[in-house]
């Protein structure tokens, strides 16, 4: 997420991020980021959903 510009976490529910972005960020670019292999666990397969919304909802 450090690599993201104007997005900030700014809490989570379970297995769910919140996540503070400024209205030009793409989604897709941050479920890609969010689905990375950290470099200490290249083998695991990892991916990320996400949706846009004013106001937090669980999906």
């Amino acid at each position: 997420m450090k690599t993201l510009q104007n997005c900030f976490i700014v809490g989570h529910v379970h297995d769910e991020l919140i996540i503070e972005c400024s209205p030009d960020v793409d989604l897709n670019v941050i479920c890609k980021q969010m689905g990375r292999s950290p470099d200490w666990l290249p083998d695991i397969l990892l991916r990320a959903d996400g949706y846009e919304t004013d106001w937090y909802r669980k999906d």
